[in-house]
């Protein structure tokens, strides 16, 4: 009897064992076999279109967990220089590509997923929103007009008591295509600005003190009286800065908004038939924002993982479409559905390994 008890002993001992040693090897392979069923796509660029990205990315996540987003807000410069060095799943850029650049990058696809404005934002004792015009604008950051007490300003602000202070200008440091559209704004009202900087998500500035990405410019002009810049203005009501009201091609001043960025848009609707990379700025209509763009996924066209390509697809046609319903909310105008309908026709151009996604 006793030694059956022992026998016993020695079983139940050896169960335990080999249990646990089951038990241990399950748990070693479950994060591989976790892994193997889920996909992590990383992208980068435009700080402009952070906000609704972030967005995006949650509410994307919400419905389908098995697949995470992973943005970085480096700048549209670093997203397509990322985009370049194959490091990223995808890029966004608030300045599309030209025909120069695409034919210094591998195959890529531009899709115009958003719209904002570019708003002037400032930092003066004033209850009063800031009128500006383009030639006073091009002016400030030319450094031709120094202090707020210009007649180039006060004209448009009759009655605001604007302090005899010197203006200080923030700009972007980085390469940026908030910059692209800022700069390529001062262009078409400006001659003396094209002549003298252009346009591009870089410029020499002839003036200023740099900041690093939007946040950078948003936190010199909440931190120094005088100050002005430009920022999306997602960054700009986020941290309780005013805007101006511009002056537009038709004469008249109108404040940041999705609606007047809609206006632009539909002011170069012909344009962007022919190429969505048409610029929206100054566009004609009374309604029309004059600072407005847009902002472009660019996607590798080919790619050799099917998983990640095919999770790509379904994101990027999830921005095209449900997505588009958070825009407003967040200062970006929803795309029209003709240019909805014309991004998805270029979506579908996406490959893996040489064949189509279904």
């Amino acid at each position: 009897m006793h030694f059956i008890i022992k026998e016993n002993t020695m079983n139940r001992k050896s169960f335990f064992i080999l249990a646990s040693a089951a038990l241990t090897t399950a748990l070693a392979f479950a994060p591989s076999m976790c892994a193997a069923q889920s996909t992590e796509l990383t992208g980068a660029g435009s700080t402009f279109v952070y906000p609704i990205m972030a967005r995006w990315a949650a509410d994307f996540k919400a419905a389908h967990p098995a697949i995470a987003i992973n943005y970085q807000s480096i700048g549209s410069g670093a997203g397509i220089q990322q985009i370049r060095n194959n490091t990223v799943d995808f890029g966004a850029s608030d300045a599309s590509l030209s025909d120069a650049q695409l034919r210094q990058m591998p195959a890529v696809i531009q899709i115009p997923e958003s719209a904002g404005p570019v708003c002037i934002t400032y930092n003066l004792p004033i209850s009063q929103p800031l009128h500006l015009t383009g030639d006073a604008l091009a002016g400030i950051f030319l450094g031709t007009i120094t202090r707020w007490t210009d007649p180039r300003i006060t004209q448009s602000n009759p009655g605001v008591q604007l302090p005899n202070k010197p203006i200080l200008i923030a700009h972007r440091s980085d390469g940026s295509g908030t910059t692209s559209i800022f700069t390529a704004y001062l262009a078409a009202v400006s001659p003396a600005w094209k002549a003298k900087v252009g346009s591009g998500i870089a410029v020499n500035w002839p003036v200023g003190l740099g900041g690093k990405g939007s946040e950078g410019v948003t936190g010199v002009v909440k931190q120094t009286q005088g100050a002005i810049g430009y920022v999306e203005l997602t960054y700009a009501t986020g941290n309780h800065l005013p805007v101006a009201w511009m002056r537009n091609a038709a004469g008249q001043y109108v404040a940041p908004s999705t609606s007047g960025t809609s206006a632009a848009i539909a002011g170069f609707k012909a344009e962007l038939a022919r190429d969505v990379r048409s610029p929206i700025v100054n566009a004609p209509g009374a309604a029309a924002y004059p600072i407005a763009g847009l902002t472009f996924l660019i996607l590798p066209k080919d790619g050799a993982n099917l998983a990640k390509r095919q999770a790509l697809k379904r994101f990027v046609a999830y921005i095209l479409t449900t997505g588009q319903r958070s825009a407003a909310a967040l200062g970006y105008a929803p795309l029209p559905p003709a240019i909805q309908k014309l991004d998805l026709h270029l979506a579908g151009e996406m490959l893996a390994a040489g064949r189509p996604l279904h």
